[in-house]
């Protein structure tokens, strides 16, 4: 029997979890040792309203601490990035502490690695798994997806306090929980036939989520603050957050998060939440791999979701995300944003361009008659 060893070429990094994950009902209160392992100059990067809501368990934790407070506005762009590092400098910051939900976590961490400093991060609500991973987006001054950056690891702290997340909108855990279940239809498809033991582990791990979510997410939504509300949170900040960091590249996102991308150039009539626009998202993955490619287990998978979508609040049409009255221009936009040459929606096993994007975008709840996806928008 021979076998080879390839001892010249190594394998990428992977960052898989954040140093130390404390979690539990008000956590944050008596997370003082834990930040202490840090610095002790923290410079706390959030939102207005997640700082607000934040700020007694805040101050608590940091009695001994010298801390200044900076917001992370108008958006996780550049010119605000710049002034967080900015004010670093300034408070002669040892750490950050990132407050907040998806984009202030990711300013939070991107500040940190540029600074080279170490990062603890405190989600505000359940709707992505921001808190855990090793990236952020970042985004124009008027919200649009402009480009991700991979950091060089995972947060040094991750601090899930129950009570602080159960004081978010109710929505922001449905918008959570699409965000989530996405990890299953897009890693199942971007990792294509590896035979790597952690891209499978991966996956497996994403329909361990799936189902999971599936089983419990309405109860959850039912009863905030129960056990299932707690199985379900853990699920969306942190299992998430596992799948990419055991996965690797070979994990990525594919079409829906590349919707995703292109919705945030078109303004709506409401905000959506990032995992709002992602859950729509699969929906549009799932119509491609249907109309495209004749898998009729996608098809099975969207009438699957249509109703868990119906019983958790998740939207399904473009009018769901406040976009009903988007015009044809408008919407070639966000199809040429999601079908550029870099983006992971080319992760699909097939071709996509533009023109039959766009029908799946416009058709996500629709029959389709012999297989045939006609493009039906106003100009």
């Amino acid at each position: 029997m021979s076998r080879s060893i390839a001892t010249d070429i190594a394998c990428p990094p992977l960052t898989i979890s954040p140093a130390r994950v404390v979690r539990g009902r008000h956590i944050l209160t008596h997370s003082r040792a834990e930040l202490a392992r840090l610095g002790e100059r923290p410079l706390v990067v959030g939102g207005d309203r997640a700082l607000k809501a934040a700020r007694s368990p805040l101050e608590a934790a940091l009695k001994e601490f010298d801390p200044e407070f900076a917001t992370y506005g108008p958006d996780c762009c550049e010119a605000s990035l710049e002034t967080l590092q900015a004010t670093v400098a300034t408070h002669g910051a040892d750490f950050i502490i990132g407050v907040g939900g998806g984009k202030a976590l990711d300013a939070a961490k991107l500040v940190a690695h540029r600074c080279g400093i170490p990062i603890a991060t405190i989600p505000t609500s359940a709707a992505t798994c921001a808190a855990w991973t090793a990236l952020s987006n970042v985004y124009s001054r008027e919200g649009a997806f402009l480009y991700d950056v991979p950091l060089s690891r995972c947060p040094d702290l991750l601090i899930l306090d129950y009570d602080l997340v159960q004081s978010a909108p109710q929505h922001t855990l449905a918008a959570g929980i699409g965000d989530a279940i996405a990890k299953w239809y897009e890693a199942s498809v971007s990792s294509g036939r590896s035979q790597q033991t952690l891209t499978i582990a991966a996956v497996q791990q994403a329909r361990v989520l799936r189902d999971l979510l599936l089983q419990k997410s309405a109860a959850a939504l039912d009863e905030p603050g129960s056990d299932t509300w707690q199985e379900v949170v853990d699920a969306t900040v942190l299992l998430a957050g596992v799948i990419g960091g055991l996965g690797g590249a070979q994990c990525r996102t594919v079409a829906a998060h590349a919707v995703h991308n292109g919705l945030t150039h078109i303004k709506g009539d409401r905000p959506t939440l990032h995992g709002e626009k992602v859950a729509y998202g699969i929906l549009v993955q799932l119509r491609l791999e249907e109309t495209i490619a004749g898998n009729q287990l996608a098809a099975a998978a969207r009438d699957q979701l249509l109703p868990f979508y119906d019983r958790i609040g998740l939207p399904k049409t473009l009018a769901d995300l406040g976009l009903g009255e988007v015009s044809l221009r408008q919407l070639r936009v966000a199809a040429d944003i999601a079908c550029q040459p870099e983006s992971d929606l080319h992760h699909l096993p097939f071709p996509v361009v533009p023109e039959q994007l766009m029908a799946a975008m416009v058709s996500t709840t629709v029959p389709i008659a012999g297989g045939i996806l006609q493009l039906k928008i106003k100009n």
